[in-house]
């Protein structure tokens, strides 16, 4: 036999040492080696390796017929469209966050489904006992589903019982860290046994065509725990985000073999569980501040769905030597990036105030095309001027100040317009990808200058004081015109 092999192991990151250090050198994490048994199932003697023959395989052309992937679907349309149709056969998906969030609920609801339209569905928990899963499904109405219950952590055991009988169309595991095989001689939760335990799984999906959905924990940080390998081995990594104190979940892929990985789910949590919303941008725009400062309508898009969020500033004068910046939902260095330009090419001054942003109702915002309407918040929250309530705004903002076209203006404009916005602020470059008739008045801007001249207008004379002499304006000084400063 041959002689175990003894390293520690990373539980954050995978890497392997071959002696124990307070801190990871790669992830830069402390106290989070574990020693392991590398060895795993596949360590043999020397002279087994050498008689064992490769078994040969049929090689293909690449000319040929292509044949999409067979999908089926689960049930609720928006899971449907974030792993990009349905679940295909055979494919193996993570999903992944917070503690709380709702991943259980979603995937007991999803095998429900599947259960009731005459499919077999499996849901195995290792954490949880049978009684306790059933509790949650008659909280969800979803009792008289014929899902298939099992509290089991083996994985042997696991895969000799799934493979008697149909085999199933959907299995959850729930979750891939409590999982252990005897292949290899480390605790559940370890590297070494997430590692070997999805892989036994990935194996049998491949091999029986049934779909496996693996829940994964989270770290503090938000990102999923265990050897990043096992997100490159499955097929689809889905996190599951939102606030606990907000109805609000959001399910996107951050990889999908299958499909698109900009794609969206919106789910609300209500009483019964999670509830579809057909119509984001309805739902984040139910309870807008209408008439405040700081406040703009951003017409985004998420995949191919366009969706309709507010944006909230706030910017204060502040006494700390470094003003604060505190941003959610939005990339913090874009903030401050649209803050540069603001000051440099438009004269605003925001270096002695603090400044906060939000996106409102737990969305988070990847896309660019957030600049403009950003600066709209900021500009107006500023100077104390409430914005059109029945404009949106979208466009890029460039280092020198130009405001740059983004795609798909005309899905922006229809999704305004559905909802009732009269006016849309967009760059003046993409007024010819506008086809036909918007329905909506084109207020088109080449630059930010522009932009921050006509919020400046609108505004208080103590707020266009503020703009122009934040320390006057704290001390009540006579209100002074507006003048935009050129650099």
């Amino acid at each position: 036999m041959a002689k175990s092999t003894l390293s520690f192991v990373c539980q954050n990151c995978g890497a392997a040492y071959n002696r124990w250090q307070g801190k990871c050198e790669s992830c830069g994490e402390w106290n989070t080696l574990a020693e392991e048994d590398t060895t795993g199932a596949t360590s043999m003697p020397v002279s087994i390796r050498s008689k064992r023959k490769g078994r040969t395989f049929a090689l293909e052309s690449l000319t040929g017929k292509s044949q999409d992937a067979p999908r089926t679907s689960s049930g609720m349309a928006e899971l449907d469209r974030v792993t990009g149709g349905g679940f295909v056969r055979g494919s193996v998906l993570l999903v992944g966050g917070d503690p709380g969030i709702g991943k259980s609920t979603l995937l007991t609801q999803a095998t429900s489904m599947m259960a009731r339209a005459g499919h077999r569905a499996v849901y195995i928990s290792g954490e949880e006992a049978v009684a306790q899963v059933r509790l949650r499904a008659e909280r969800l109405g979803l009792a008289d589903a014929p899902v298939q219950l099992a509290s089991e952590t083996s994985v042997e055991d696991i895969i000799s019982t799934l493979s008697e009988g149909a085999v199933p169309r959907l299995i959850v595991i729930d979750s891939i860290q409590t999982m252990w095989t005897d292949t290899v001689e480390s605790a559940p939760g370890t590297v070494t046994q997430v590692r070997a335990a999805a892989q036994a799984l990935i194996r049998f999906a491949k091999k029986s065509g049934a779909t496996i959905i693996l829940v994964g924990h989270v770290t503090k940080d938000g990102q999923i725990a265990g050897p990043r390998v096992v997100e490159h081995m499955v097929d689809a990594v889905l996190s599951f985000e939102g606030e606990g104190s907000q109805q609000f979940r959001i399910l996107r892929a951050a990889k999908n073999r299958f499909g698109a990985t900009d794609e969206i789910g919106v789910f609300e949590m209500t009483g019964l569980g999670l509830r579809e919303v057909t119509n984001p941008s309805e739902l984040f725009l139910s309870e807008r501040d209408l008439g405040s400062p700081g406040t703009a309508v951003f017409a985004g898009i998420e995949g191919t769905r366009p969706v309709l969020v507010e944006l909230q500033a706030l910017v204060a004068p502040t006494s700390l030597g470094t003003p604060r910046r505190a941003v959610v939902g939005w990339d913090p260095s874009r903030l401050s990036m649209v803050l540069a330009v603001l000051e440099a090419h438009c004269g605003v001054k925001l270096s002695g105030h603090d400044v906060y942003f939000n996106v409102a109702g737990g969305l988070r915002i990847q896309e660019p095309a957030a600049d403009m309407a950003a600066a709209a918040a900021l500009v107006s929250s500023l100077v104390n001027a409430p914005l059109p309530t029945d404009a949106v705004y979208f466009g890029e903002i460039s280092l020198s100040g130009a405001v740059r076209p983004v795609a798909q203006t005309s899905a922006r404009l229809k999704e305004a317009a559905k909802l009732g916005f009269g006016r849309a602020i967009l760059p003046e470059s993409a007024r010819g990808d506008v086809g036909g008739d918007a329905g909506l008045t084109l207020n088109s801007v080449g630059n930010l200058t522009t932009l921050v001249a006509e919020i400046a207008a609108l505004g208080t004379p103590r707020g266009r004081a503020a703009q122009r002499d934040p320390e006057a304006a704290e001390k009540n000084a006579t209100p002074a015109r507006f003048r935009r400063e050129t650099s």
